[in-house]
């Protein structure tokens, strides 16, 4: 993980970095920003090092981006939002979170895209090519299924993502 935060666009945050296990067999990783990374129990357990560096890298990605910290601002927006409708139109409450998720998903679907590509650009730094992306991916899709996609997903489909990859 070290050599890929060094291959960041701000490498002086590699002192800073939290890695959270979570115990659950479910496949999957996240940055909640500020160099701290939360990783599952079944991703650790199933994955092999090249899978591994895949998902983390696109994880730090998203962290060198600043994608947690913006979906935190989207996430307060949303929920004031929600408060101001709810006072103007009352019983508003109940459609709320479905235009929350339809806001979050919109917002967050192209950062999915961008911290892929990036992801790819941290691991070409450190001497790996993009199918450490492309295989990654389709190794979830393999484990997971083609999760993602649909009008209320925060992520695009996987098989989306490998195609956007594949373009690069």
């Amino acid at each position: 993980m070290v050599p890929l935060m060094r291959a960041t666009d701000h490498p002086d945050r590699v002192r800073q970095i939290t890695v959270k296990i979570i115990d659950d067999g479910r496949v999957n990783a996240g940055s909640s920003g500020d160099g701290q990374f939360l990783v599952t129990t079944g991703l650790l357990r199933l994955a092999n090092d090249e899978q591994l560096r895949g998902v983390l890298a696109h994880e730090i990605a998203h962290d060198d981006l600043g994608h947690p910290a913006r979906m935190q601002l989207v996430g307060a927006g949303v929920s004031v939002g929600a408060a101001l409708l709810e006072r103007v139109f009352p019983g508003s409450a109940m459609v709320a979170p479905i235009a929350g998720t339809l806001i979050a998903s919109s917002y967050s679907r192209p950062q999915e895209f961008e911290a892929d590509r990036h992801a790819v650009t941290i691991l070409r730094r450190v001497g790996y090519s993009k199918e450490v992306m492309i295989r990654s991916l389709s190794w979830i899709m393999q484990v997971e299924g083609n999760s993602g996609g649909g009008i209320l997903s925060t992520h695009p489909a996987t098989d989306e993502r490998i195609r956007a990859l594949r373009r690069l």
